[in-house]
């Protein structure tokens, strides 16, 4: 059998949690995927994975195999990338993670155009807010808003992510129109959860080199923005949220900014991939776009 075939689906076996699914996965039969892990443990000489009727588990000596076992076979599959340079036009498929809000509204209707451009690309694109480890995950580009703080990202940055407040017409012509930020404590205001926390959010503003911060406290609380700015459009209060989406809304008149004298959080974003590997045709080209499309100031 070849080891690295066999590799692949022990991984796949180990992630998925039985030969069943990994079979499915891979589109072989379970006893096949069996056969593959067996080789292994025979070659080995030990037992990778812990196996009953009802659930499998990796050994000891399985789990460490299994993570060199992911690095090897990133190297391979960058070894192979490597040798297609040669090819003008990038293909296969790329891994791309993002924010939840900046993903759905910006990055996504940009994934398409780019497919457009590059037909032999397909984008695997995943959205949270939580952290990832590109290496752990399997991811190949990343956006992220905030510091960048980890050596093993190479990190290109793009315009920083602004923040406005806006409401509906209807919203303010009932409740009146805030002046400063302290007025918001007088408002409904529609909170963003990070993770669903239950702690009080706060919004920051500057004005004058001066900050102020108010507490943002209001009927409608989520941990997706999408949800709020369907809220502001409904007149339910004021939202907090991207200036890059919302600038379609005030210029439609949907919405109307309040506090423009004032500057909303803006934080650093940057798109980055895995250092310590020459970046392949498909990574290059996907990150070139993302700066061209997003790096404005």
């Amino acid at each position: 059998m070849d080891r690295l075939t066999s590799m692949a689906v022990f991984i796949k076996a180990a992630d998925l949690g039985s030969f069943a699914a990994a079979a499915e996965a891979m589109g072989m039969s379970p006893q096949m995927v069996a056969k593959h892990v067996v080789f292994l443990e025979d070659r080995l000489g030990t037992t990778l994975l812990h196996r009953t009727t009802r659930r499998q588990s990796l050994t000891d000596v399985g789990r460490a195999y299994y993570e060199r076992c992911k690095h090897l076979l990133l190297d391979v599959e960058a070894a192979e990338s490597i040798a297609q340079d040669m090819r003008s036009q990038p293909r296969g498929v790329l891994r791309v993670n993002a924010p939840v809000t900046f993903g759905t509204f910006s990055l996504a209707p940009f994934v398409t155009r780019y497919l457009d451009r590059y037909p032999d690309m397909r984008i695997d694109l995943t959205l949270n807010d939580r952290f990832v480890d590109p290496l752990e995950e399997g991811y190949e580009v990343l956006v992220r808003i905030g510091e960048v703080e980890d050596a093993g990202l190479v990190a290109r940055p793009l315009a920083p992510y602004r923040l406005i407040t806006c409401a509906s017409p209807d919203y303010l012509a009932r409740r009146g129109i805030p002046q400063t930020p302290s007025d918001l404590e007088q408002h409904e205001c529609l909170a963003y959860a990070y993770g669903g926390t239950s702690l009080p959010c706060r919004w920051v503003f500057t004005r004058g080199g001066k900050s102020e911060e108010v507490g943002a406290n209001g009927r409608i609380r989520s941990n997706d923005w999408k949800a709020l700015l369907y809220a502001a459009l409904a007149g339910y209060g004021i939202t907090l949220g991207p200036k890059s989406v919302l600038d379609s809304e005030l210029a439609a008149g949907r919405l109307v900014r309040v506090l423009a004298d004032y500057e909303g959080p803006a934080r650093p974003m940057h798109v980055l991939y895995p250092t310590g590997r020459r970046p392949t045709v498909k990574i290059k080209s996907f990150v070139d776009a993302v700066v061209a499309e997003f790096g404005g100031a």
